[in-house]
């Protein structure tokens, strides 16, 4: 496990002069899987009079893996919906929880467009760090794009969360993201609703506000999963 985390934050150093296109503003993983688990998920970025929604559907392959389809949509001024591309998605747990002074994970995406033969390969390495109270998560990105009308290119992008553990039902958070034409710092706000049995609906709301010319002045985040 040491050995893949070495490995890709050599691979990280090396591309951070590049980073990623468009918003680097979505959702931060933490590096867990739960046997059995299943979700369904919706995410919305809302910035500049554009939506982009994601829709997700996945579940749990073993107590380590995590598989999930989805269709990525856009959502303009003129309320035309469209959706832009698919993408299937991985996540490996690396460590038990508190094994190591951080808990570790390894998230896979692939994504190509509806429309236009591009593709999108990324892979984001997944860091959580507890004291007491406060979790601290790192996502650390490195990209791929390549294509028909897009330039060939490597890519990464950054995006750090701290989080206070007030309730299981209400935790607030700090949220920081850097990529090419992002650079945003904002409030996030979250909490899990305890349903029957192992369901339970998971929410998160945030404002991240830019901070240079290339940001957008506020973006808005939310975030909604159906575990069953």
């Amino acid at each position: 496990m040491k050995l893949i985390v070495n490995i890709f934050l050599l691979f990280f150093i090396a591309v951070t002069a590049v980073r990623a296109d468009g918003t680097a503003i979505d959702k931060v993983y933490h590096p867990y899987v739960q046997e059995l688990e299943r979700e369904i998920e919706w995410r919305i970025i809302s910035a500049d009079g554009e939506q982009m929604h994601r829709f997700g559907i996945g579940t749990s392959i073993s107590d380590r893996l995590f598989v999930e389809a989805y269709l990525l949509a856009k959502e303009g001024d003129n309320d035309n919906f469209n959706i832009t591309a698919y993408e299937l998605e991985a996540k490996w747990q690396l460590s038990e929880q508190g094994e190591y002074a951080a808990d570790w994970g390894v998230v896979i995406e692939l994504e190509k467009e509806r429309h236009d033969t591009n593709w999108e390969l990324a892979t984001g390495l997944i860091a959580v760090k507890e004291w007491r109270r406060w979790v601290g998560t790192a996502n650390l990105w490195a990209i791929y794009e390549w294509g028909d009308t897009i330039h060939n290119e490597l890519e990464s992008s950054l995006a750090l969360q701290a989080r206070y553990r007030y309730s299981r039902y209400f935790e607030p958070a700090i949220e920081f993201y850097s990529g090419k034409g992002t650079r945003g710092l904002g409030p996030v706000i979250m909490g899990d609703i305890k349903l029957s049995g192992r369901k339970k609906l998971h929410w998160e709301a945030g404002a991240i506000i830019g901070l240079d010319s290339e940001t957008a002045d506020n973006t808005w985040r939310f975030l909604t999963e159906f575990e069953f």
